[in-house]
């Protein structure tokens, strides 16, 4: 079991993410046709079994092919779409996929199960389609399928990867103590870059900006809190490998940007860069909310942090970590500098600060 662990780890954890949700959509759909199958008889007479299970392993098998679809490459196409058109485009495309999925199904189960020719099938395949009651009623199960699958999606990445379950399940209705690292990150110089662009142009910029350094976070398993602005709150848990996790993500974020500078330069004349704040402490986290629920993290932890952030601009640092952080973190020596006692702002005493020189 050694050898498919390893692998497993070395996955990333947004294609982790991907995969869960991928094998959810698979499992979950061909549940749900077993069901539609066996509440109104839809199988040969002969050979049900064999029938049945022919078809829920292509079934299977095809939703983990329109799930990928779904969870990735349509996302991805798709980003900067409305969520309307998105929720249409891709459920006419997934559409068009049932129909030909149902086409290899009357194919597969003609000649492996009845011993039929491949054109017979076609012919049933044909005749059955072109009742437009029956037409109407397979659409409406699709479509109605497909959209509800769509919103879990999109409620599940509204509230960041794994939020949305520990609602569901009423986690945090009680508040709970725990210890995390917590990082604020924001764009370098963003008030002349706000006055550069104007309101309309400054906001494209932003959201490309928030979009590439959330996928690096999210990439290492950081749990996005909020955007505010600028600026973004993610947290990991306090365990092994987290704080690796999070000096992780910056680099990616750092690389993201880099990769996109040329982009960024042509449509906006702005390389952006960021600055962050490092900090680990216990935060009491638990749902707030009436209409509108949602997680929330308080505490000293989060204030401290806060500040932290604030004084990477003061010190024209890049990156500032607390020495709580630094010490739970082996980096090499030249990684780190001791910027030395720091007074933060609402802080009664001083802290010590470190920059990070990757």
């Amino acid at each position: 079991m050694t050898f498919p662990k390893t692998i497993f780890k070395k996955i990333t954890s947004i294609r982790k993410f991907h995969i869960r949700t991928v094998v959810f959509i698979a499992v979950s759909w061909t549940l749900t046709d077993i069901i539609v199958v066996l509440v109104f008889n839809n199988l040969p007479s002969v050979n049900k079994f064999s029938s049945l299970l022919l078809r829920e392993s292509i079934v299977f098998i095809s939703s983990l092919i329109m799930g990928n679809l779904l969870v990735v490459q349509l996302r991805r196409w798709l980003r900067n779409f409305n969520l309307l058109s998105t929720l249409l485009l891709k459920s006419i495309i997934l559409v068009v996929a049932a129909f030909l999925i149902n086409m290899l199904l009357y194919a597969m189960n003609s000649v492996s199960v009845l011993g039929s020719p491949v054109s017979k099938s076609f012919h049933r395949f044909y005749n059955d389609f072109s009742d437009v009651h029956r037409l109407l009623q397979k659409l409406f199960y699709w479509l109605i399928l497909f959209v509800i699958t769509q919103l879990l999606i999109e409620l599940n990445e509204k509230y960041s990867p794994g939020v949305f379950l520990d609602i569901l399940l009423g986690k945090y209705a009680t508040p709970k103590i725990e210890k995390r690292i917590v990082m604020f990150i924001d764009l370098k110089d963003s008030t002349p870059i706000a006055e550069k662009l104007g309101s309309q142009q400054y906001f494209r910029f932003i959201s490309e900006f928030i979009y590439y350094i959330s996928e690096a976070l999210i990439e290492y398993g950081g749990r996005i809190y909020q955007y505010v602005g600028d600026e973004i709150v993610v947290s990991w848990l306090h365990k092994d490998g987290n704080s690796k996790k999070c000096i992780m993500a910056l680099i990616k974020a750092r690389r993201n940007l880099n990769r996109k500078q040329q982009h960024f330069i042509k449509h906006y004349n702005i390389s952006p860069e960021f600055r962050a704040g490092i900090h680990v402490g216990e935060v009491t986290v638990g749902e707030i909310g009436v209409i509108k629920k949602d997680l929330a993290m308080s505490g000293d932890t989060m204030n401290t942090t806060a500040r932290i952030r604030s004084a990477s601009s003061e010190l024209n640092s890049a990156i500032l970590m607390s020495k709580d952080f630094c010490s739970d973190i082996s980096l090499r020596e030249g990684q780190t500098q001791s910027l030395g006692m720091i007074e933060l702002k609402g802080k009664a005493s001083e802290m010590e600060l470190f920059a990070l020189t990757i």
